[in-house]
This record gives C-alpha cells, structure tokens and sequence, in this order.
C-alpha cells in the first residue's frame, strides 16, 4: 500500500473565485447523505427480510425520501453564497465540481423519486433481479453515490497532502456512504452477496451460478479497490483506511441480506483487509518502488489475497470450495489481473485543470 501522491493537486475553490467550504458546510452535507444512505440500507432490508411487502407508504421510504429531502435542503444552503440572488445557468456551471456533481445527484433523485412513486403505483412492487433493474431505482442509486461524494471532494479543495483525524474521517465516511449504494445494488454480481463458494459441479457451465459467481468477484474487486485509488490520488492514505473500505462494506452487506447465514466469509475479508494493508505499507517501505508501480503491486496482490483466504476458510469449513484447481487458480488470477487493469485506469484519469 502506498502512501504516496505524484499527482498534480487541485487549485482551491476559494482560489478560483469561490468561497471555500468551511468545515461545518462538509460535516451537516456528510450527515444528511448518511441519512440518505441509510435509509437505503433499510429500505434493502426491509425487501430482504419481507417479501410480502407490497406497498410504496413504509417507515423505510419514509427515511429514504426525507433524506432526499435533507439532502437537497442542505445544498440551497451551502449554495446560499455561492450563487447571485436570480441564478442563471452560467452561474451553476460556474460552480466548482464539489458542488456540481452533488447538485446533479439531486436532479437525479429527484427524476428517480418521482418517477419510482408513479412506476410502483403503475406496474407495482419489483421482487427480486427486478429491483436491481428498476430505471427509477437506477437514478436512485446514481443519485445517492454523486451526493455521498460530496463531503469528499469538498475537503478536496483543501490545499494539502495530508488529512488530519478530522479529514480522514470525513473524507472515509463519505467513500463508504458513495459506494454503499453501489454494492447493494450489484447484489446479483457480488462477491459480497449470498454466494462464496463454488456449485461442486464436476465441470461448471458457461450459464450458471458458477459464472455468474465468477463476475461477482471481479465486479467486487473493481468496486472494492476504486475508492481507495481515487482517495490516495489526492491524499496520502490514512493507515486503517483501506481496511475499513473493505471490512464495513462486507459486513454491512452480510447483516441486510444474509444476516441468518454463517458469518465466515464476511468475517474472512474483514480479516484478509487488514492483513493485506499491513504487508504492503511494510513491503513499501522495505523495497524502493515507483509509485505507480507500488499501485500496481497493490491491484495485483490485495485482491487474491483477500479472495484466496475467503476461498481457504472455504475450504476448511465446508471441505470444498465447490471449485476444480482450474477454477480456483483462474478466478484468483483474473482477480489480480482485474486489480492490477483498476489501478492502471483508475490512476490514468487526468486532473481537469482550471481554466
């Protein structure tokens, strides 16, 4: 892991014209987008625990929507002074991306609010792969993920390298509540899901829960590592937070959607994080490597790792990992090779530069 940034830094808001974000602005936005998330969380548990739910009026829309609601008041606040008394569109397009991206995850949940009241009212309550398809739930999620990043790239416009307890809080909570919805919504193609192990078919098929296992862990692998690449492209990363993009996010999705099942696999990747982080902060500072190679070190080793033991606990508490050897050793190199192709491209995104 390394902890190091070659990047160019992004110019202050306050810099190009712009008020800067004061703390109090980034802390109210991270609680109203928890409260948004959140009420996500129980809204996906209330859908996983009762299937007999068939009505749009539940105490968990109720948190969802009013976090919407929260949400958007807490922008108009913070645009307040950022923006003249009759704003016009050369106004809002002036505005600095912390704002624009967060203000444009409110356009979408508010189209996908909408549009989700009139859709069940219409065709009714979605059930199962129909929730993870919805179009108003997809402008939901898109919406929930521009606005829980908001906190984040606020506390980007703060010049400096290095984020103190404070920041590193902020700037954490905000990736996870950003990626949360994301995970919850690839719960047909997660690692994190209901499934870990293999069916114990002798010769897996092309169309089967085995492949469609196979996607879950790369699709995990590139949801898992893309916080952590674009946070240690701004600051040098906080010890513990990588581990914590990695644990709270398998634990949480275990308690909404399999809490009855065996804790183990989840257990194992809160473990696996940890261990992973630890030897490559101590590999980095053994072995003197370029920072995109260090990066790249990171994608190709963190995820089979972390993999490879759900995999061997796998194994020692069931017997079997339901996989043969060709299984097994190609899904754990697709994962590094997965890891390894998310940091190149992650870290090839360019920094748009001022005007």
């Amino acid at each position: 892991m390394t902890t190091s940034v070659d990047r160019p830094q992004p110019v202050p808001a306050a810099a190009a014209g712009f008020t800067a974000f004061t703390a109090r602005e980034r802390w109210v936005l991270l609680v109203a987008s928890a409260w948004l998330v959140i009420g996500l969380q129980l809204d996906a548990y209330a859908h996983a625990t009762t299937p007999e739910l068939e009505t749009f009026w539940t105490p968990w829309h109720g948190v969802l929507y009013s976090g919407i609601a929260a949400s958007g008041f807490t922008l108009l606040w913070i645009m307040r002074s950022r923006l003249p008394a009759i704003p016009t569109y050369q106004s809002l397009v002036a505005l600095p991306n912390a704002l624009r991206l967060p203000l444009a995850g409110m356009a979408s949940l508010l189209v996908g609010g909408g549009m989700d009241t009139l859709w069940h009212n219409i065709f009714g309550i979605e059930k199962n792969l129909e929730i993870f398809v919805s179009p108003s739930h997809e402008l939901i999620i898109l919406g929930m993920v521009l606005v829980a990043m908001g906190p984040a790239l606020m506390t980007a416009t703060v010049p400096g390298r290095l984020l103190g307890a404070g920041g590193a809080w902020l700037v954490g909570v905000s990736a996870l509540f950003a990626v949360l919805p994301l995970h919850i919504y690839s719960l047909h193609a997660s690692a994190l899901g209901f499934r870990h192990l293999g069916s114990g078919d002798a010769v897996p098929n092309v169309f089967s829960t085995d492949g469609q296992l196979v996607h879950g862990y790369l699709f995990s692998t590139v949801l898992l590592l893309v916080p952590i690449l674009m946070i240690g492209r701004r600051w040098r990363l906080p010890i513990g937070l990588p581990t914590a993009l990695v644990s709270v996010p398998a634990l949480l999705m275990h308690l909404m959607f399999d809490s009855e099942a065996p804790w183990w696999p989840q257990l194992t990747v809160a473990v696996a994080a940890p261990v992973a982080e630890l030897a490559l902060r101590v590999a980095n500072r053994l072995v003197a490597l370029p920072v995109t190679a260090r990066w790249a070190l990171l994608g190709l080793i963190a995820p089979p790792v972390v993999w490879g033991a759900v995999l061997l606990v796998g194994q020692l508490r069931t017997g079997t990992v339901g996989w043969n050897i060709h299984m097994v050793s190609g899904l754990l190199t697709l994962t590094a090779l997965t890891g390894a192709g998310t940091v190149l491209v992650t870290r090839s995104i360019q920094h748009l530069q001022p005007e």
